[in-house]
């Protein structure tokens, strides 16, 4: 009895896109593409290092010692944050498991790239803007030309929804209802479905865009120059256009390191600001662990001022340490 030959390191990575994260276990596109970006700088870094083309890498050459220099690569050569290269070795980790189940006979070198930990890091105050910092970068955008005015809508709906980049660029046509509701219906993680409504300045503003822009019920509303999709780095781009026209009007923003994601935080921290409670913002913004939105809470400072001024400070007077043994005395006169 002839054994069959073992699957190559080639036909693994394809079996594991197209049959394991999409057919098996219904991966969103966003999964897809997270993933597919890290194999792309994985390969690169293997071709760079083995001196051998990605179709001619075999399992066994994703051992623990290049994994930990593609990590490495990913924080000092790419300038990647802890965060971003966990979320690499998480994709990593998802083939390598796959492949154990494929591919017995090379446990013993996947078992070693496996244990290869998370990196532990300390987790920033969230950044946010004030709502004088919100509001210009709001109004820079140059509405009479056609970018502009797509930006200005871009940013405005973003503000208002606190979605995820990812849950905007992936917005068609026929996930806005301007009639009944005023709403937007975005995709989120873990391919739910949220609903969020819009202020009516946003409904006006949006609706305004789609006329503007003759488009079929399953294209994007928030196009490229091409008419194709925006990319997350493509709305990165247009927000620093934006911050960099609002710095003359509010210069606090030019010392800002400000991201998509921190209208998002923005949003969150505004609703909290005005007195929303934290259930009714995890639901707005499709937390699935409601804990994570205690974070705001961390973050906002005036309302933990505003708790302090709750508690009277206490009457005791402060007494100095004397020290009672020499070599104490000795100590506090250092």
């Amino acid at each position: 009895m002839t054994r069959s030959a073992a699957p190559t390191f080639a036909s693994l990575l394809q079996d594991f896109f197209l049959q394991h994260l999409r057919s098996q276990k219904g991966a969103s596109p966003r999964t897809i593409e997270s993933y597919r970006d890290t194999f792309r700088l994985l390969l690169a870094y293997a071709q760079k290092r083995l001196k051998r083309s990605p179709v001619d890498l075999r399992l066994c050459d994703l051992d623990a010692p290049l994994l930990l220099g593609f990590l490495d690569h990913l924080e000092k050569d790419r300038g990647n944050s802890v965060r971003t290269r966990n979320v690499r070795l998480t994709a990593v980790r998802s083939f390598l498991h796959y492949a154990a189940l494929r591919e017995v006979t090379q446990l013993p070198v996947l078992q070693r790239s496996l244990s290869i930990p998370m990196k532990r890091y300390d987790k920033p105050m969230l950044g946010f803007l004030s709502r004088e910092e919100m509001e210009a970068v709001l109004d820079a955008p140059d509405r009479s030309t056609w970018s502009g005015a797509r930006d200005h809508v871009l940013l405005s709906v973003l503000y208002n929804t606190g979605a995820r980049v990812s849950e905007i660029i992936g917005l068609n046509v026929d996930d806005v209802d301007l009639d009944r509701g005023r709403s937007i219906r975005v995709l989120a993680k873990g391919r739910k479905l949220r609903s969020i409504p819009l202020w009516k300045s946003t409904a006006v503003l949006l609706k305004s865009w789609l006329e503007r822009r003759v488009a079929g019920s399953r294209d994007p509303v928030f196009p490229n120059r091409r008419g194709e999709r925006m990319t997350r780095s493509g709305v990165e781009k247009r927000l620093r256009v934006a911050i960099r026209s609002s710095t003359a009007k509010c210069p606090s923003l030019a010392r800002r390191r400000i991201s998509p994601h921190t209208l998002r935080h923005t949003t969150a921290m505004h609703l909290l600001q005005a007195g929303v409670d934290l259930s009714s913002i995890a639901l707005w913004l499709g937390h699935v662990n409601p804990s994570t939105t205690h974070a705001y809470v961390e973050a906002d400072l005036a309302m933990k001022e505003r708790t302090l001024q709750k508690i009277a400070p206490p009457t005791t007077r402060s007494r100095r340490f004397h020290a009672t043994d020499q070599l104490l005395a000795f100590l506090d006169r250092l």
